[in-house]
């Protein structure tokens, strides 16, 4: 994936120098859980993952131009759709995570409208989807804010917190993408 750029952030690939900054926030209380993930504990732990985000398609680090450091990250994967009918469709997953520092300032929000733009229009998707457990809001607005529709929601057992989540599921289409993106 190329970088991409918004007004505040830049969407680029995980660097080794990342390290510290991905550690920050993924130590932190309250923001790997929301996505399914514990707090790391060690410094260990957070190279593990970059490592993995590194080496595996999909994966950005979200720089913050003004702090000059990367608050979160981005994820665009290859999975069974969430809901019956798009054989023969181009879809992908989206997952996200930012810092706890920088909710409710419209980041996530602006760095997921960026990265939609450049998988339907660059990338010629059909479908993306997305999910969130029902008790994170933030997630809930970012995707409502980007034209995702809700289709449904079911179990999802997160192995690593050794807990199963009411997950809310999403897609946006195509044809919704043009439809929503004129307003943002």
């Amino acid at each position: 994936m190329p970088i991409l750029e918004t007004k505040r952030l830049i969407l680029r690939p995980w660097q080794l120098d990342d390290l510290e900054d991905f550690h920050a926030y993924a130590k932190v209380k309250g923001v790997g859980e929301a996505a399914g993930w514990p707090p790391h504990n060690t410094l260990e732990d957070t190279e593990q993952v970059l490592k993995v985000f590194m080496a595996t398609a999909g994966h950005q680090a979200i720089w913050h131009k003004q702090d000059q450091k990367v608050i979160g990250s981005l994820g665009v994967h290859v999975r069974d759709a969430m809901e019956p009918g798009h054989e023969g469709k181009k879809f992908r997953h989206l997952g996200f995570v930012l810092a706890k520092d920088y909710w409710g300032a419209g980041l996530m929000t602006e760095a997921v409208r960026r990265l939609l733009e450049a998988w339907f229009e660059d990338h010629h998707l059909d479908v993306m989807f997305c999910g969130h457990f029902d008790i994170n809001m933030r997630s809930q607005r970012v995707v409502e804010k980007c034209g995702f529709i809700k289709i449904g929601e079911g179990p999802y057992e997160s192995k690593l917190l050794r807990r199963t989540f009411n997950q809310i599921r999403y897609k946006l289409t195509r044809e919704r993408y043009e439809s929503v993106k004129k307003d943002w």
